[in-house]
């Protein structure tokens, strides 16, 4: 349990002494107790038997120690995406539909802190591992189930998915250019959404069981209340002006100039995001005729004339390299950038200087890299303490630390709930 006195000193991660019991599978869950796994916590990612997680699979790409040199676009021994949420943690498979292997899930969370589950809604119930199930024994546990609608409303038992989290939550219909089609973004974001939800709600319901009597709680996140909740200030824009935000490219509904200008060889982003900012861009790009125009003072005066400023803007940038707008704009202290590539995002020498590009020793797939953390503490650092592990790797070791004798285990294996060694 936290709340033990450390060392002021200490080089471990924040939430070390914690333990997570990680039922979870594919993205949501996985990136919420990966974010746990970075401030230190013990994370034990329990596997189906023989197949695991589903992204154990999804490849191409994958990682092999056999192709470090020329990239990794076979099957490998580590999929990209499987590595991309589960490192920091231990895997041990489980069978959990065989009444022995819910029992060795019952064991473990009677000593751990945190539980995380992204089942459909009432699966684990079915399975006698819900948190009413669990409680009684372990009254300081908190729980965690993330589904895609929430454990209660009309649609609670429907089958969700990002892309149709982002189209039910509004996302698409905001995202693209205007006339086009419905764009997702690139990223499963309303999964990621939900995982940074259940993340922070984990640790409030931590810090207030630390504070008040002991005892957990159940958290329920939903990825479509957290792609309404994500809808922010375009919610708000509809709420104030009854209009429904549409799609609008690189652009800003409520700031003007802030959108990406096509170049003669690209594409440069401006971030024209107060009025102080407005000078000095007129004059990086030697447009004094705007500067002097009384309709554009204001930012608000922008937004009203924003057509006329998008083919002013883009007419003078459309005759520049991207090379040129951006050191014309940098040299006025106007934000600005040029749109990368995740190749040239890991390469630059900021993010390196952040440890935004981590990387590990696989026991079979040799170094596989991922982001890093982007958590940054002064005294209690977030490091890559494990590697994305193999499927059961741990599977022994754990149930050993949890008082399974050889005997017991050797039955485990007998009776189909943990599969036979390689």
């Amino acid at each position: 349990m936290v709340g033990e006195a450390r060392d002021p000193e200490s080089d471990v991660g924040p939430l070390d002494g914690l333990t997570v019991l990680d039922l979870s599978r594919v993205l949501v869950g996985p990136f919420c107790t990966m974010q746990l796994g970075d401030l230190g916590a013990e994370v034990i990612k329990v596997e189906r038997p023989g197949r695991g997680d589903q992204t154990r699979t999804w490849v191409p790409p994958a990682f092999s120690a056999d192709d470090e040199e020329d990239g990794t676009d076979g099957e490998g021994d580590a999929s990209a995406y499987y590595v991309s949420v589960n490192r920091n943690k231990r895997s041990i498979q489980l069978d959990l539909t065989t009444e022995a292997g819910r029992a060795v899930v019952r064991d473990l969370a009677r000593e751990a802190d945190v539980l995380v589950e992204n089942f459909r809604v009432g699966k684990t119930e079915e399975w006698g591992l819900g948190y009413g199930d669990l409680v009684e024994a372990n009254p300081g546990l908190v729980y965690c189930a993330i589904s895609g609608y929430g454990e209660w409303g009309p649609d609670r038992d429907k089958p969700a998915y990002d892309i149709m989290m982002q189209a039910r939550g509004g996302f698409m219909s905001f995202t693209g250019v205007e006339g086009g089609p419905p764009v997702r973004i690139g990223v499963a974001l309303a999964d990621v959404g939900a995982g940074m939800y259940a993340t922070q709600a984990i640790l409030a319901a931590l810090l207030e069981r630390e504070l008040g009597d002991g005892r957990g709680q159940k958290i329920d996140v939903s990825l479509l209340d957290g792609q309404a909740a994500w809808t922010s200030y375009m919610a708000t824009n509809y709420f104030a002006s009854g209009d429904p935000p549409g799609r609008m490219g690189s652009k800003h509904p409520n700031i003007v100039p802030y959108q990406a200008f096509e170049t003669s060889d690209g594409y440069v982003v401006v971030a024209c995001s107060s009025d102080r900012f407005w000078p000095p861009l007129c004059e990086a790009v030697d447009r004094p005729d705007l500067l002097a125009d009384e309709r554009l003072e204001t930012n608000e005066g922008r937004v009203r004339n924003r057509e006329f400023l998008d083919r002013e803007l883009g007419e003078t940038f459309a005759a520049m390299s991207t090379e040129e707008a951006v050191e014309r704009l940098e040299a006025h202290d106007v934000p600005a950038s040029r749109v990368r590539d995740v190749s040239e995002v890991f390469a630059d020498p900021q993010i390196e200087a952040r440890g935004m590009l981590a990387e590990a020793d696989h026991p079979t797939a040799g170094t596989v890299r991922f982001p890093g953390s982007p958590m940054h503490f002064s005294r209690t650092p977030t490091t890559v303490r494990r590697h994305p592990p193999a499927l059961g790797e741990h599977t022994e070791s754990v149930l050993r630390e949890y008082g399974y004798g050889a005997g017991d285990v050797d039955e485990l294996r007998k009776i189909g709930a943990i599969p036979e060694p390689e």
